[in-house]
């Protein structure tokens, strides 16, 4: 079954003969029967009486009853079909770090919709682990954050660098102080990201460099740290896009690599990029320009 004998059907019931209607199609009246008779065959109905007159059977009443929602619901689906091969609606899965779902993302999500309405963009806001961990499993189509430390299947692309960053509250005795050291910082407890935090991985490595270890607590939430500097009176260490409540404040300490890059992570084997997932890359190279 095809719409070409769907249309044939419906319009012989309009027309009311087979030659009208062969007529109205701009076909041989032999191409209307013999696309009737694929439609009867396949349906395993007779539809129509034979006879000069195109009077439908039992069977046929009830099958023009619904031909009209067959035809629409046909070219409904056709137009999805090509609508989907266009990359026009569909859904885009959108992995980023913590501190670009405030002030990165919102932007580009909006330059997006203008462009693409009828794509659905959801976000999966986590750390590097889980991000990279999350396309591994392909239940994003790419991501924001920093390199995973095994990139076999992955395709980094750095955008800018991300650095780490120190906290205290403002009446801490840091605060206070310039020209801090790392060694500063030993003698006070610190709050950092989780364990598997790409920054907090590079802070471990800096702390391994001295004999004496800081009590040292953890927060999965990069983004709630600051709330617990201003509360518990410890050094924060925190990515430097975090935003600051009132009565915190920002130190600088001499770290022997503070930075992190960050870009758009994909899976190493891709043989199709859709346009959507393309221009959606493009509006966030196009954020992170000159920055």
């Amino acid at each position: 079954m095809d719409l070409r004998e769907l249309t044939a059907f419906h319009t012989i019931i309009q027309e009311g003969t087979f030659a009208k209607a062969a007529a109205k199609l701009n076909y041989a009246q032999s191409t209307i029967t013999n696309q009737i008779q694929r439609l009867e065959k396949e349906l395993g109905i007779q539809l129509f009486k034979r006879g000069w007159e195109a009077e439908l059977t039992d069977a046929g009443v009830i099958y023009a009853s619904e031909v009209d929602k067959l035809i629409q619901h046909w070219n409904y689906a056709a137009e999805q079909a090509r609508a989907l091969h266009q990359d026009e609606i569909g859904t885009l899965t959108i992995g980023g770090l913590e501190s670009l779902a405030s002030h990165v993302l919102p932007g580009v999500l909006r330059q997006f919709r203008e462009r693409k309405p009828r794509i659905a963009c959801n976000i999966i806001i986590g750390n590097t682990d889980f991000l990279s961990q999350a396309l591994l499993h392909k239940e994003l189509d790419f991501a924001i954050c920093g390199e995973p430390a095994d990139l076999s299947s992955f395709h980094f692309e750095p955008l800018y660098e991300e650095k780490i960053t120190f906290i205290v509250p403002a009446n801490h005795p840091l605060a206070q102080q310039v020209d801090l050291s790392f060694t500063d910082l030993l003698n006070f407890p610190l709050i950092a990201g989780g364990h598997t935090c790409l920054y907090s991985l590079r802070l471990s490595r800096e702390l391994s460099r001295f004999d004496k270890a800081p009590f040292l607590n953890t927060v999965s939430q990069i983004s709630a740290i600051p709330g617990f500097v201003r509360e518990l009176d410890v050094v924060g260490v925190i990515l430097d896009s975090t935003r600051l409540p009132e009565g915190v404040v920002k130190i600088e300490v001499d770290m022997h690599d503070s930075t992190i890059p960050v870009g758009l992570l994909q899976l190493r084997k891709e043989e199709y990029l859709p346009a959507s997932r393309s221009l959606m890359m493009d509006l966030i190279r196009e954020s992170y320009d000159g920055k």
